[in-house]
């Protein structure tokens, strides 16, 4: 599960978010102490610092709170493929996540666009989280994206 830099490192804290990715689903963080949520995952909570905090299943479903769109990376495997969307989306658990939106043309987003989890497979059989616009798809197509587990039920 190693060799694509555009993965980050698996290690056994991390392991069970990756699987969880890998069966279509997006997990975060909650603290048990506060009970606020947290993503990225965090062997304590960032807000009151107890670390009685465990996995949570997310909904998959967020809001587009800003982007970007790059279309220049020169790092490998990025340089492929350029023009890619780089977002920062608000979960609907109200945590905000990095990530990237696929299936849609950039002139189409719009602040508060509402978007769904879907999983992109790494030529290293990694997948991790990406987001697209909730309904049909609108362009920009991901032929390595897979929709999460909840959505094929």
């Amino acid at each position: 599960m190693a060799g694509d830099p555009s993965t980050p490192g698996i290690d056994d804290f991390t392991r069970p978010y990756w699987e969880a990715a890998a069966a279509g689903e997006l997990l975060i963080r909650r603290c048990g102490a506060c009970g606020r949520p947290h993503h990225y995952p965090r062997e304590f909570c960032p807000h009151c610092w107890s670390e009685d905090v465990g996995w949570e299943r997310a909904s998959g479903r967020a809001t587009l709170y800003t982007w970007s769109v790059v279309h220049r990376n020169d790092l490998p495997p990025f340089t492929g493929r350029v023009p890619y969307t780089a977002a920062l989306v608000e979960l609907a658990e109200g945590v905000r996540m990095m990530t990237e939106v696929v299936e849609c043309e950039p002139d189409r987003l719009a602040v508060g666009t509402e978007l769904t989890v879907a999983f992109r497979t790494g030529e290293d059989g990694v997948s991790v989280p990406v987001f697209r616009p909730a309904g049909p798809p609108q362009g920009q197509s991901s032929s390595r994206s897979h929709s999460p587990r909840s959505a094929r039920r």
